[in-house]
């Protein structure tokens, strides 16, 4: 009955006989064509480059943002508007120019997002499940750390005296931040409690640990991950009676104490709860750790508005922070559990994430200039996540397929996963969805094949620049190309030369006509 009653429904939306509902206006070519020219129009400016040195640098990294994830989060995002969605722009559409990253580890077709930040953040790419090392270090094997230790645009921009953030919604030590601070040949060692004894004792540190002690005095660290920074068995200052987010750290160290006790004589501030973030002043402030949570953030549709801070709050705080420095500054966004959404199947909460994250970026927009920041949004890997069924227009990005399948007769959701816990058999055949409420936050979609987390997917993903030099992400790159792209619009790490050599042209070029003159007056003179 459920299924007729949706089936009934799904042609009232389409305007009933069949015929889809849609702007009178686009039935006219004079739209189309219209709205062509003036894209091209927009195209033809880029023609003039922007050349200028980036004084600013923002990375935003969607953790499994695949390139169907970004569709997808597109109509979700317009039908959120009460739009259809489908002509929606998320802001990073609007960036001018886009390429494609190759997304392989060294030693996996399938990456992990410990090798592509890496690979993405230190311009090396790695082995999965290693971050901050080459390729020649060895997973979890400590003794392979040691001489293969590889650096980060973080690090490049700190050391060129620029400010440098990280912000992210999972842990302030999963694999992508890590990356750009820690050498570690396995992305699970969050602190000392999760290290086999042998790889403590053979001097192997947990990067928590590193956080603190390898970039002295990385201006804002914003994220999750309390539990790794204090001793085992402490209890929570949120969850004070739950045993799960406890302290985790064996050595006995307080690394929030030792944080504070190191910049006290410094404008710097712990926080670990929305409100304490606002009240701050980012003017007064130079320096700040916030960790909202014991792990990661919540999903943003589970987030309590009262105590946990949304993405694009953390990012408005973060550049008010770092932009007061005259250098400028290096900023790494992570909406980190995308990636999370997919792995449990549940696309509406991966999907959220990504719109969420499209408001960062938006907000971001407006907190800087084109001349003078250089903005790139990419994706470390993608997901076993799509979205078909020859859906009509509008149709609810989580909704039905306007069929049933012609082998066992059953609907199917648009959104589908070609692995992952979705996969349910009732009475040996495959679980009838119209029985299920397949537009609630925690739904798993379908899959093909039966996991208890859905894995990565091996395709390109979509880089979108903007800004100083970001006509340099073109065409097809392998990942870890994009920092020393970064690096060379700001100047900074080995990326240097360029800039002594352009300022001197600019000199010679400005000296060019005083130099012409006086040639021509001693020619007269003489």
């Amino acid at each position: 009955m459920k299924v007729t009653i949706l089936l009934i429904c799904s042609c009232l939306a389409c305007g009933g006989l069949g015929k889809p509902q849609f702007p009178d206006q686009e039935k006219d070519p004079l739209f189309w064509n219209t709205w062509a020219q003036r894209t091209l129009k927009n195209a033809l400016t880029l023609q003039k480059l922007n050349q200028n040195t980036a004084k600013n640098l923002i990375q935003f990294l969607g953790d499994g943002m695949g390139i169907p994830t970004v569709t997808a989060a597109r109509i979700l995002k317009g039908q959120l508007s009460r739009q259809s969605g489908e002509e929606t722009q998320l802001e990073m559409d609007k960036f001018p120019f886009v390429a494609l990253s190759k997304t392989y580890n060294t030693n996996a077709q399938v990456a992990d997002s410990a090798g592509t930040a890496t690979a993405f953040l230190c311009g090396v790419k790695a082995n999965e499940g290693t971050v901050g090392v080459s390729a020649a270090a060895v997973r979890s094997q400590c003794n392979t750390t040691q001489g293969n230790e590889v650096t980060s645009i973080l690090r490049w921009a700190k050391e060129a005296g620029k400010s440098v953030g990280i912000v992210t919604t999972t842990r302030v030590n999963h694999a992508t931040p890590s990356a750009a601070y820690a050498h570690c040949v396995d992305r699970d060692w969050y602190s000392d409690g999760e290290m086999p004894a042998e790889a403590v004792q053979a001097g192997c540190k947990d990067i928590a640990r590193q956080l603190f002690e390898n970039i002295p005095n990385i201006d804002v660290i914003m994220g999750g991950g309390r539990k790794y920074m204090f001793p085992k068995n402490q209890s929570d200052v949120e969850y004070p009676g739950e045993k799960k987010h406890f302290g985790t750290r064996i050595d006995g160290r307080n690394l929030v104490e030792e944080w504070n006790n190191r910049m006290k004589n410094k404008k710097a501030h712990y926080v670990w709860n929305k409100k304490e973030l606002l009240s701050l002043n980012p003017n007064s402030v130079d320096y700040i750790l916030g960790l909202f949570e014991p792990g990661d953030l919540p999903y943003d549709l589970e987030r309590n508005n009262e105590r946990d801070p949304s993405l694009t709050e953390m990012v408005e705080v973060a550049i008010k922070i770092l932009r007061k420095n005259p250098r400028g500054f290096y900023l790494l966004v992570e909406g980190g559990r995308i990636d999370h959404g997919h792995h449990e199947g549940k696309a509406k909460q991966a999907l959220h994430e990504a719109v969420e994250m499209d408001r960062a970026i938006g907000h971001a927009g407006l907190m800087t200039s084109i001349y003078d920041t250089m903005t790139v949004v990419t994706a470390d890997h993608s997901h076993m996540f799509n979205f078909g069924g020859y859906t009509p227009r509008g149709n609810t990005i989580f909704g039905l397929a306007p069929m049933m399948s012609d082998v066992d007769q059953k609907p199917f959701t648009a959104i589908l996963y070609g692995n992952g816990p979705g996969f349910k058999v009732v009475n040996g055949l495959r679980e009838n969805v119209s029985t299920l409420d397949y537009e609630e936050n925690n739904y798993q979609a379908q899959s093909a094949v039966p996991l208890s987390m859905e894995t990565h997917g091996g395709e390109d993903v979509a880089v979108f620049a903007k800004g100083p030099m970001a006509h340099l992400l073109h065409g097809v790159h392998e990942q870890n190309y994009i920092p020393h792209v970064m690096a060379y619009a700001a100047c900074i790490g080995q990326n240097r030369d360029h800039c002594m050599s352009s300022s001197g042209a600019s000199s010679l070029s400005a000296a060019l006509p005083s130099l012409t003159a006086l040639l021509t007056l001693t020619h007269l003179l003489c």
